[in-house]
């Protein structure tokens, strides 16, 4: 195995082989694609969810090799500890040592339940306490700006305002818009069929901007890229195939930076956007929970924080008495008597 570790500046950082290397030859490489499959067949997730997963899972095999352990049963509360310790020392953040916990209290739970190991102990560790971050979004102009940026004389152009427009139109997440088919899309209804976390089916609805771009884009460029293997993915690549996950990114991210907005824009940025947007408009959270498939309102309540924080800067900046100091009061004058 090629050196785990490499100087960056002050902090030393993992070099992570992938899955396959950080288990070939151990005693659980058999164990882990069992995990996958139950990813797969029994919790029906996605295939973006299950590489994450699997990623998450790959500084814990690394670890447990260093460590000399070969027995997956070992890994009691001091040795689990000690794992979250190492992360800390690499380097990771708060908030990915806590999603790699998550990943591997799944993992451990399918060892216990498959009869794998006869404890598990990663219920008797805590994830480090995250900051809560606000999500960042954008104001709706630069969101009409960014939606203006693809050209509308390129077949490219056409597809990525098409893209853009169901991203931000039904707020949904990168994957979700990745996998329409040109079936789950209703236009005469406006209404779009979304396969969500956990396989969960929901409907989204989009505008009437994004109907007349995406009947366009049907119309004039996919006819033309349609192959063999397109099937009924709704957004094609130049050559014929589903539009990668990265190329949504990639695109979306390009087009943020041609007018101006952050470098940091992401296609999650717009379903962020989509949901404050909404907030401010007025809308229910119930509603809006709804639209982006969440399974707790806990989770949508973000936005409302989002939207009082944005009202406060908005007050704070334009409203003429925000910031103005009131005058000393004056002491009444004293009159001789």
């Amino acid at each position: 195995m090629s050196t785990l570790f490499a100087k960056s500046g002050s902090m030393t950082t993992l070099s992570l082989p992938g899955l396959r290397a950080a288990t070939r030859g151990t005693p659980w490489s058999g164990t882990v694609h069992d995990f996958e499959t139950h990813l797969r067949a029994a919790r029906q997730l996605a295939p973006l969810t299950v590489r994450n997963y699997l990623n998450d899972l790959v500084p814990f095999f690394v670890f447990t090799t260093k460590s000399g352990k070969d027995d997956l049963a070992r890994a009691d509360r001091l040795f689990l500890r000690a794992y979250l310790g190492w992360l800390m020392e690499l380097g990771y953040t708060r908030q990915s040592i806590s999603r790699k916990l998550s990943a591997l209290r799944a993992f451990y739970k399918f060892l216990h339940g498959s009869g794998a190991v006869p404890v598990d102990h990663t219920g008797r560790v805590s994830a480090p306490k995250l900051e809560q971050r606000l999500p960042v979004i954008a104001s709706a102009s630069d969101i009409e700006r960014l939606l203006a940026a693809p050209s509308p004389s390129t077949p490219t152009g056409i597809r990525d305002r098409a893209m853009l427009e169901v991203l931000y139109g039904a707020g949904l997440r990168v994957s979700e818009a990745q996998s329409l088919d040109i079936s789950d899309v209703d236009l005469r209804s406006r209404e779009v069929r979304v396969t969500g976390k956990g396989s969960k089916t929901r409907v989204s609805l989009i505008g009437r901007e994004a109907v007349d771009r995406l009947t366009k884009y049907l119309s004039e460029v996919r006819p033309n890229r349609a192959g063999r293997r397109s099937g009924n993915a709704l957004f094609l690549n130049q050559y014929g195939g589903r539009l990668s996950v990265r190329s949504f990114q990639e695109a979306a991210k390009k087009y943020a930076v041609e007018v101006g907005l952050d470098p940091s824009f992401h296609t999650h940025t717009l379903r962020h956007s989509f949901a404050t947007h909404l907030l401010d408009g007025g809308a229910d959270l119930r509603v809006v929970q709804d639209l982006l498939g969440h399974a707790s309102p806990a989770t949508t309540q973000i936005y409302t924080h989002v939207s009082a924080a944005q009202a406060r800067k908005v007050y704070l900046t334009a409203h003429p008495r925000a910031n103005k100091h009131a005058a000393p009061v004056r002491e009444p004058e004293k009159y001789a008597s």
